[in-house]
């Protein structure tokens, strides 16, 4: 969905397609004329927006074919649908029975990282609707926090350096921008926005910075304010919520702790990186916790869990409800709906209340639907 912001300028709403399990291209048009139809309609939309996950296989037969990716692009024309921002972080098996760890692998220390985005900022180049020439994709904040090395380090500093030239290559030669932003997250490497600003100091701000991921900054207590001033261009917004426990009512967390996705956990004093070791004692049941579980943006799960809804209302405000927005990609992300305890939600439904729920906070900071 595109809104017009008071300042005049555009801003795109879309929801992010990695809550499908489709790893091939097959199962991602299936999804598109499936669930998402269903949301477009559900939601009124006139174009409904997509955040596109593309696993490796998927990227690799889409460039290797092109007319497969002509004929993606006519498919999401005929559906009334866009997509302007992929999201690159995970690479493949994103739904399997177990993700956790890694989720984080290629790293960008690794080469292939490097050729799996550049290969994503191809494609999306290519999808890109005629009236616009930015697109933008998220990653993965460099790296898992062990095992980095000077030489580590050094590898990915060269990734770095050789994406940009990418991206700038890219521009120059279709006359699309395609931005790449890493997405700080506990555990990470890059975990805070003030880690973001400190490794990502000297990184091409023409076509790097970051994507803010509200869940996670949530997760890591850092007011949404802050965030919005940390100084790199903001490339993309994640709306996303965590999950919170008021202070001696972690037991109701069990039903979340599910084996697929890894739930870092924190509380003011301390952390685990996964919510199980939270519950085994790792974290004092005496403060607030806050847990790395993606849940609807629209719906409070059982008393006495709550969410981080108004965190997410905060950095919404700080990022779009001054004189210019400081970002113009927001990307709906609740991942986890088919781990979310409880009987199996109508996904479609549960997505188009998400964008309802999203842009109707928008419409409260004067973005006007186009």
């Amino acid at each position: 969905m595109r809104l017009r912001h008071p300042d005049g300028s555009t801003v795109h709403l879309a929801y992010c397609t990695n809550v499908h399990p489709a790893e091939d291209l097959p199962g991602i048009h299936g999804q598109l004329s499936g669930i998402a139809a269903r949301v477009r309609k559900l939601l009124g939309a006139e174009r409904l927006g997509l955040g596109l996950w593309l696993s490796q296989h998927a990227a690799a037969d889409l460039l290797a074919r092109p007319g497969e990716l002509a004929g993606l692009r006519d498919r999401l024309a005929v559906l009334g649908m866009e997509v302007v921002t992929l999201n690159g972080f995970p690479y493949r098996g994103f739904h399997e029975e177990i993700v956790k760890y890694r989720v984080y692998t290629p790293d960008w220390a690794d080469a292939e990282r490097l050729r799996h985005t550049l290969g994503l900022a191809e494609i999306l180049a290519a999808l890109l609707p005629d009236d616009l020439t930015e697109g933008t994709i998220s990653t993965l904040p460099l790296a898992w926090r062990t095992g980095w090395t000077a030489q580590k380090a050094a590898a990915v500093a060269a990734n770095l350096g050789l994406v940009a030239r990418g991206l700038r290559e890219l521009a120059e030669r279709t006359g699309k921008t395609i931005r790449l932003g890493f997405e700080p997250e506990p555990g990470c490497i890059v975990e805070t926005t003030a880690q973001a600003t400190r490794l990502l100091a000297d990184a091409d701000r023409d076509h790097l910075g970051v994507c803010l991921d509200a869940c996670h900054l949530a997760v890591g207590f850092e007011e949404a304010a802050a965030a919005a001033g940390l100084g790199l261009p903001i490339v993309k917004l994640q709306a996303s919520c965590a999950l919170e426990a008021p202070p001696g009512t972690q037991d109701a967390l069990k039903a979340f702790d599910e084996p697929r996705f890894l739930h870092q956990t924190r509380s003011r004093s301390g952390f685990t990186d996964d919510l199980g070791e939270a519950l085994a004692g790792g974290l004092p049941v005496g403060e607030r916790w806050r847990v790395h579980f993606h849940v609807p943006l629209h719906a409070a799960p059982p008393p006495p869990l709550r969410t981080t809804a108004p965190h997410l209302r905060e950095l919404l405000d700080a990022l779009l409800g001054g004189p210019a927005p400081l970002t113009r990609h927001i990307e709906v992300e609740t991942y986890t709906w088919n781990v979310l305890p409880g009987a199996p939600p109508d996904l479609a439904e549960g997505i188009a209340a998400e964008l309802d729920w999203t842009r109707r906070q928008l419409a409260a900071l004067g973005l006007k639907e186009l």
